[in-house]
């Protein structure tokens, strides 16, 4: 059993990095892909589809739990990936509707994957293998930064255009890679617990199997409910609306670093013909920093106050660094020009090292505020931390959305401008927030 348990975890882990190594480089670089189509019939924006997914998921994680409570989580996955296959698809042969339909079908196919897989991770995990299930998870589903970005400087490096063949090669390359990672959820085999809800299923011998599969979904409606009535709850604690800046500042700083700093490098024209490659390099130095800040905050500064508030001042003074160091080196107008690149000079000239040092800032800083939040989120809500967790995903993918949707219209400056403000801002609530449980172990 035991042995089943941890291949599922490992077929698991397989699939989200085949799947993510595609999805993570379609964000990467489709702004810059959309602007160098050569099709004046196409109307789309990467910037207002990314924003399209982060808000329909959202609002989607509410109705998720129902879906796979009533088809099982192997079945859910399976159905996302098809998902986000089909919005890979998209890019091989571009049109507008169907581009902006996929951005909605898959901002609800990633709440039900993120929902699958929490629920059969636990499934096939007990107390004592649980850390080390989630590890293997998370360093696999790391790795999806490496390969794809690798594939990008390697093919994109020296280009000052993406033809319409190279366009193709890469996305089918993609295409490929995220349908193996969506055949892979058909190989988990089902864990004992399932097993064991199934054959008391199959001994009621008097219900078929439309009135079983109605048991499920009214049984599934009935715990939405209540854990719809719980969110709504824990909204109204001094707790979460306390750490609601610092969970819409992650949402800013993640539309930031997976889809419009690319943009910015691949725009700058000081950086010549290594432009486009440099979008790959800068996606591979974030999730170098992401690991490092994971593997470092996330595992060694577990439930420690003192280092939680740390880890967080760490973040911001990181992140405040990239942000001037960026704010110096990339020209201002580099998120929202279309056909050319940036037209604008900055005050000193861009640097390739400089440029990478950021990304990887960008991802060190991001994984201090993740680490953090979801640990003091599960101390204070140790007994109910699902919809604590759901919140927190909830405030983070509304504002990555509207964080999307104005990326295309302000200028640099004013984006991180207002990252700071609200960066700021959430590390002091924070601190807040540690401080006051300091004097309550029952704050909320």
């Amino acid at each position: 059993m035991a042995d089943r348990r941890t291949f599922n975890v490992v077929i698991l882990g397989l699939g989200f990095l085949f799947i993510f190594t595609a999805f993570t480089t379609c964000g990467n670089v489709e702004q810059t892909v959309v602007k160098s189509l050569q099709n004046d019939t196409f109307a789309g924006s990467g910037y207002h589809s990314l924003g399209i997914i982060y808000g329909v998921f959202s609002f989607s994680n509410l109705l998720a739990p129902t879906v796979v409570t009533i088809i099982g989580p192997k079945l859910t996955m399976f159905l996302s990936g098809l998902v986000y296959s089909g919005y890979i698809a998209v890019f091989i042969i571009p049109s507008t509707w169907p581009f902006y339909l996929t951005s909605v079908l898959i901002g609800v196919g990633a709440a039900m994957l993120w929902t699958a897989q929490g629920h059969f991770l636990v499934e096939n995990s007990e107390a004592s293998t649980i850390n080390r299930n989630t590890g293997v998870f998370w360093a696999l589903l790391q790795c999806s930064m490496f390969f794809g970005n690798l594939y990008i400087y390697l093919d994109w490096n020296g280009k000052t255009e993406i033809t319409e063949s190279s366009r193709k090669t890469i996305f089918l390359s993609l295409l490929v890679i995220s349908i193996l990672g969506t055949l892979s959820f058909l190989v988990l085999r089902k864990s004992h617990q399932e097993e064991d809800i199934l054959s008391e299923e199959e001994g009621q011998s008097l219900l078929s199997t439309r009135t079983m599969y109605k048991h499920r979904a009214s049984t599934a409606i009935q715990d939405a409910k209540s854990e719809f009535k719980t969110i709504l709850q824990h909204l109204k604690t001094k707790t979460i609306l306390l750490l609601s800046p610092c969970m819409a500042y992650s949402g800013l700083e993640l539309s930031f670093y997976s889809g419009v700093y690319g943009t910015c490098i691949g725009a700058t024209a000081q950086f010549g013909e290594a432009a486009k490659g440099l979008i790959g390099i800068s996606g591979i130095m974030v999730g170098v920093g992401e690991i490092v800040g994971g593997g470092s905050f996330g595992l060694l500064c577990r439930n420690n106050r003192f280092r939680r508030t740390s880890v967080v001042f760490l973040g911001m003074v990181v992140h405040f660094i990239a942000f001037y160091l960026i704010f110096l080196t990339i020209p201002d107008d580099a998120p929202v020009v279309l056909k050319t690149p940036a037209q604008k000079k900055p005050y000193i000239p861009p640097s390739v090292s400089i440029a990478l040092l950021c990304s990887f800032l960008l991802g060190l800083g991001d994984s201090c505020f993740n680490t953090q939040l979801y640990s003091i989120l599960g101390r204070v809500y140790s007994e109910h931390s699902t919809p604590a967790f759901a919140i927190f995903k909830f405030i983070q993918s509304v504002f990555a959305a509207v964080a999307f949707f104005y990326s295309g219209y302000v200028l640099l400056m004013w984006q991180l401008l207002l990252m700071i403000i609200l960066g700021f801002t959430g590390t002091l609530c924070f601190f807040v927030v540690e401080r006051l449980q300091n004097f309550s172990v029952d704050f909320q």
